[in-house]
């Protein structure tokens, strides 16, 4: 499935939107063997602490890594993908660019959820509505293992942040949560959300593991020095006359190269 017109309704009115089974099996498949391989080679972080903001917690997780693009060439090509730009120009326009990419990943009943936040607190572009993040569910996301929750149309207002002691680096807002919304999907499924959108995910209180991965684009009305460095090495233009499939940014072509990087995962990890 990919974006129809009430999705990008939804985007423009509510600042958010889902879609089901936007990857398919096969992909999904190799994103979970990558988030495996992640972990077998030590590359994740726990960036939970214990209230002080730099001491590490040994009694719960909340695992990260960023950036994904130069540790899978099948994350790398991901963004790329004509579902993807399709997706991504009808809810912000074009030309774009990808801004950055990370993964998330909840261990079983230790793991906790990012505080809420509106990524403009960090990211500061005049129109909120510019930018997006497209939110991967890796694995089935629900409340229990705790999916991504969303304030519809709080992309209108700007919350006052703070440092999160419980993180080495978060910060977080305290919007009105009663206005709140979970978002439960399957595997596969895409959650859009614009930079203003207040968001947060909650504890895992599963025996499963559950990730998530987020790719960030910016509209280049919004892609201004203080976002964007010069080299862009981390920040193809993935649509508009400066893209070219990566091959500036990577001395790479990966405008074509998904499925094939989807079956190399899967045979390796098969």
């Amino acid at each position: 499935m990919t974006i129809d017109n009430d999705h990008a309704l939804n985007f423009q009115q509510q600042g958010w939107c889902a879609v089901e089974n936007f990857l398919d099996q096969r992909e999904v498949a190799a994103l979970a063997a990558e988030v495996d391989r992640f972990q077998d080679e030590g590359l994740v972080r726990n960036v939970r602490t214990e209230g002080d903001g730099a001491t590490q917690s040994e009694s719960t997780a909340n695992l990260q890594l960023i950036p994904l693009f130069d540790k899978s060439p099948l994350i790398r090509a991901l963004p790329f993908a004509p579902k993807v730009t399709a997706a991504v120009s009808a809810l912000i326009g074009d030309p774009y660019l990808l801004h950055l990419d990370q993964m998330f990943l909840k261990p079983g009943r230790i793991g906790v959820g990012t505080r809420w936040h509106q990524d403009n607190a960090y990211f500061k572009i005049a129109d909120p509505l510019k930018g997006t993040a497209m939110w991967l569910a890796i694995h089935d996301a629900t409340v229990d293992n705790g999916t991504l929750g969303l304030i519809p149309g709080s992309h209108r207002q700007q919350y006052v942040h703070e440092r999160d002691p419980n993180s080495d680096h978060h910060i977080f807002c305290q919007p009105p949560e009663e206005e709140a919304v979970s978002v439960e999907i399957k595997a596969g499924g895409a959650v859009f959300f614009c930079y203003g959108t207040a968001h947060c995910t909650g504890d895992n209180h599963t025996d499963q593991a559950r990730a998530g991965m987020a790719f960030h684009f910016l509209h280049e009305d919004c892609a201004g020095d203080d976002l964007v460095a010069e080299d862009r090495d981390r920040r193809p233009w993935l649509t508009g006359p400066r893209s070219s499939g990566g091959l500036l940014e990577y001395g790479i072509d990966v405008r074509n190269s998904l499925a094939d990087e989807v079956s190399t995962v899967l045979a390796g990890a098969g």
